[in-house]
């Protein structure tokens, strides 16, 4: 079951210590040169829980990237290298330089103009400001940032419904990168029937990023490219949408709005649409693993209290567990049912009230590091991969296929 909105629902589960030591997440977290430090909360033992309904160790998957990446523990660097913590006037934020505009706009938080390096003028910038003018600035240009904030008292997170079937269920993702991928993923493994959905101007980031595990979310799954430009290419993705039983997104709702894609339409029409975005849809807030993470309070404190971060990106992975498992429910009537699923909010949704303390870190046993918990000490294992069952497809590699099966004119 995933998180729920109850303060019962927050700490469950298998003992924290014991489910975080397995999960390879640990070594992910604290400074580079530094012990691992065990992460707040209960992420894994909720991630293990979730995963069980697709028969895979949903901890592991927590950090099942950086097992194909190599990244490492950066303090307050993310272990992807495009997050930072930084002080502000009035406590730290999290902000990221992920994407090729991102310099620009960070020079445009600023007011000056930067290269390629933009963290020279950011980070002056932020020991003037608070977070909270931050958060209005970065919402105002799309800038992934924003304060390190305790969890939120009442984070939603929706509550699953009754278990439907999934076998042969048709899966329509429009989403990239890792949590709306994940979702897609851990559906396939029950039966479901994927189709991976993207424009000609706009393919998944993810493409570019390590092989093996764009392979591992996406092999088995078919690729279908369309224009939403053209007015041949909206009917077909209108058509696609109502052809599916599933939808999964991961954009701002005016996004898709843009493509002609009505989501309360799709729902009334008897659709499952599973929406992931940083803050939920009534935000207008975009937000990556890492600074959602730090957002949502989920980061490691050092000796002094400072945050660092927590694990590869953890909000995502989380979220596509979670997303996964309320895409599994439905309505016992068969209504369509739209699952609005923050990222910041099932990141929260871990963390027990109260004020932050320093992190327990592990201890260096020989080769090994070991967590002391109450069953006695324990060793911290390592990122783990699971093996693709293939490669992924060539974009766009089954667009007449696909629309043809459909009986959907390809444009």
């Amino acid at each position: 079951m995933p998180p729920g909105e109850d303060e019962a629902s927050r700490v469950s589960g298998p003992d924290p210590l014991l489910t975080w030591a397995a999960s390879g997440v640990p070594l992910l977290c604290g400074h580079p040169a530094g012990p691992p430090l065990v992460p707040p909360g209960s992420a894994a033992a909720a991630a293990a829980g979730l995963g069980e309904r697709f028969g895979v160790d949903g901890a592991r998957l927590l950090s099942e990237r950086a097992a194909f990446t190599g990244h490492r523990r950066g303090g307050r660097t993310s272990a992807g290298g495009a997050c930072r913590l930084l002080p502000t006037a009035d406590g730290w934020a999290a902000v990221s330089c992920a994407r090729p505009d991102d310099p620009a706009l960070l020079g445009a938080l600023a007011g000056a103009r930067v290269n390629d390096d933009p963290w020279p003028v950011v980070a002056p910038w932020l020991r003037g400001h608070t977070g909270a003018e931050l958060a209005e600035r970065a919402a105002l240009l799309g800038i992934a940032a924003g304060p390190v904030q305790a969890a939120p008292a009442s984070p939603r997170v929706p509550r699953p419904l009754s278990p439907r079937p999934l076998k042969d269920a048709l899966v329509v993702d429009f989403s990239a990168l890792w949590a709306g991928p994940l979702c897609a993923h851990l559906l396939g493994l029950a039966g479901a029937r994927v189709v991976k959905v993207e424009t000609p101007g706009r393919p998944d980031g993810a493409r570019r990023g390590d092989a093996g595990f764009y392979d591992l979310l996406h092999a088995g799954h078919r690729s279908v490219v369309l224009d939403p430009a053209v007015p041949a290419g909206r009917r077909a993705l209108a058509a696609l949408v109502d052809a599916a039983d599933i939808v999964i997104e991961a954009s701002r709702p005016r996004a898709l709005a843009r493509f002609g894609l009505d989501a309360g339409a799709a729902v009334a029409a008897g659709t499952t649409w599973v929406s992931i975005t940083a803050y939920g849809r009534d935000e207008d807030r975009v937000g990556f693993g890492d600074d959602v993470a730090a957002a949502g309070g989920l980061v490691c404190r050092d000796g002094d209290g400072a945050p660092l971060f927590c694990g590869d990106a953890i909000a995502d992975p989380l979220t596509g567990l979670t997303a996964a498992g309320l895409a599994a429910t439905a309505p016992p009537d068969g209504a369509g049912v739209l699952w609005d699923v923050s990222m910041r909010d099932v990141v929260a949704a871990t963390l027990p009230p109260g004020d932050p303390s320093p992190s327990p870190s592990a201890v260096r046993h020989g080769d090994a590091w070991l967590i002391e918990t109450g069953d006695g000490a324990v060793p911290v294992t390592g990122p783990a991969r699971r093996r693709p069952s293939g490669a992924a497809p060539a974009m766009g590699r089954h667009t007449a296929e696909v629309l043809t099966a459909l009986g959907i004119p390809v444009p």
